[in-house]
């Protein structure tokens, strides 16, 4: 038996999901298989910053996330020696940081159970199709897709698909078969993982926490505390050497031994409910396309978890990749728009697990430091606005494709983010933001603009609309979008900076954009 799907998706991690949410958005629908049984049960990454909560305000899952977020204080991440002390530093006082200048977008802290549950709800809503327990055995493809075969319960079964999206994790069977290889600072450690109840009020307020943990009773030398969605359950972890030992070795004793020593509480009364062994990897895939196959999220990139950023970056591959497939499936651009999902999306990999690994060594890997490494860059508008994309973009005379800008700075350069201003409209005030998601947008100040753009829309049958800031909708954008008052800037789906016409310009100059940024 056969059957066809604009796009399979192995993988139903946050990366699989947030693909198949934005596909949908954008009118396609997709197949998503995962080989087990569920969405993720086991507590991982948590926490959205503020890019992902706009991409997902987009999706309309903001409320959703901020919803399944714990009621707590806010966050705290401290470096210590077991989480009742002492306290070596203190990194981060509240999650919830206010990046008002920046974003409409707040912060969540919903965990990656909570997320993917989230996600594939909304995936299933806007037209995907989700199966669990089915296991990819096989693919091949060619100039006309891509032919995989699928294995469940019921046997197997073969899918053609117009491209494959792999989300299949670190070790990912996809790219192996692929043939491309990683590179990056390789394997960092590893450690064992306990899934325990307990009460630590005595040592826990009401706040999620998260505790890095330097002392040398502690089995490799280090450990790590964090919450759950629940308040009486905490994720506890050590390191420990697989060349001299593997999870037999713990036992009982020795494993209360050990968390006994990360909470710093000597008789504390506490019940295991889950044992796992992770291993801490920085590598980035040489290449995150192979003609008809799209690598995100792990299968990309694997990071150490210090900083946060693994999971949203994950999430954000998947929302920058959606609109580029949706867009070649419908015809309004050329597969080398495609081309452009390594040309952007890997330097930003690179960058954000660099600064991952740089987190670690401050955090709790302090013998891994090296005589000239950089300090990471703890700035949070560098990190989750400040990054730029030069791949699908009409760069100008003299940008240099420098990878990260100043966001509280914007210069609205293509290839830049849209900067955030506030509108006001007759429903009130609106973010730049809002206005995009679905498809390019023209901002411009004249008639002029907003008729040449009705005008290529229907030339080229692509999803465009103008958007006149003057008259009804009115704010101070001309600065920082760099443009005068007649000038004009065309945005992406993904509320990236395509091309600008600083001064007047006519439907042929948006059109010629238009079609260098779609490969047409």
């Amino acid at each position: 038996m056969s059957e066809r799907t604009p796009v399979l998706i192995v993988g139903a991690g946050l990366a699989g999901l947030s693909t198949a949410v934005f596909l949908g958005l954008h009118g396609t629908p997709s197949l998503v298989v995962e080989r087990h049984e569920s969405t993720s049960t086991h507590p991982k990454a948590r926490g959205q910053q503020h890019h992902a909560m706009e991409a997902l305000r987009l999706a309309g899952l903001e409320a959703a996330m901020i919803g399944a977020s714990p009621k707590s204080q806010g966050f705290l991440l401290r470096i210590a020696e077991s989480a009742s002390g002492p306290v070596f530093r203190e990194i981060l006082h509240d999650t919830f940081a206010p990046l008002d200048h920046l974003t409409p977008a707040g912060a969540a802290d919903a965990s990656q159970a909570s997320a993917e549950r989230i996600l594939a709800e909304r995936a299933r809503e806007l037209g995907a199709e989700i199966r669990f327990a089915t296991k990819l055995e096989s693919f091949e493809q060619d100039e006309n897709g891509v032919r995989a075969v699928l294995s469940d319960a019921a046997g197997t079964r073969a899918v053609h698909a117009d491209y494959l999206v792999a989300a299949d994790g670190h070790r990912s069977p996809i790219r192996e078969q692929l043939g491309i290889g990683t590179h990056g600072r390789g394997t960092l450690g590893h450690s064992i993982h306990w899934l325990v109840r307990a009460d630590l009020s005595a040592v826990v307020d009401d706040r999620q926490v998260m505790y890095y943990l330097q002392n040398p009773k502690l089995s490799g030398g280090t450990g790590v505390l964090a919450s759950t969605d629940h308040p009486d359950q905490f994720v506890v972890g050590v390191g420990y050497d697989p060349e001299r030992e593997d999870l037999a070795d713990f036992t009982e004793e020795r494993s209360l031994e050990q968390i006994r020593l990360v909470t710093g509480v000597p008789e504390l009364d506490v019940e295991i409910l889950m044992t796992d062994t992770t291993v801490a990897t920085m590598r980035v895939a040489d290449r995150f396309s192979a003609g008809r196959v799209h690598l995100v999220g792990d299968a990309a990139h694997t990071m150490p978890p210090q900083g946060g950023m693994g999971g949203n970056t994950a999430l954000m591959d998947g929302f920058y990749l959606a609109w580029k497939l949706a867009a070649v499936l419908r015809g309004e651009a050329g597969p080398g728009l495609l081309d452009s999902h390594d040309a952007e999306r890997r330097p930003v990999g690179e960058l954000i697990a660099e600064n991952q690994y740089r987190n670690a060594i401050v955090r709790n890997r302090p013998d891994l430091a090296r005589e000239g490494d950089a300090p990471p860059i703890e700035d949070p508008a560098v990190l989750l606005f400040g990054y730029r994309h030069n791949g699908a973009v009409v760069r100008e005379p003299g940008d240099e494709g420098e990878l990260l800008e100043d966001a509280t700075r914007p210069t609205g350069r293509p290839g830049s983010r849209a900067p955030h201003l506030r509108l006001s409209t007759p429903d009130g005030v609106l973010s730049t933001i809002d206005l995009f998601g679905r498809s390019f947008v023209l901002l411009a100040g004249t008639d002029a603009w907003a008729k040449a753009t009705d005008e290529v829309a229907a030339t080229l049958e692509v999803r465009l609309k103008p958007q006149l800031i003057g008259g009804e909708v009115t704010g101070d954008w001309t600065g920082p979008y760099g443009v005068d008052a007649d000038g004009a800037v065309l945005v992406r789906p993904d509320r990236f900076i395509a091309w600008r016409s600083q001064g007047p310009g006519t439907a042929a100059d948006l059109e010629k954009a238009l079609r260098a940024v779609l490969d047409r």
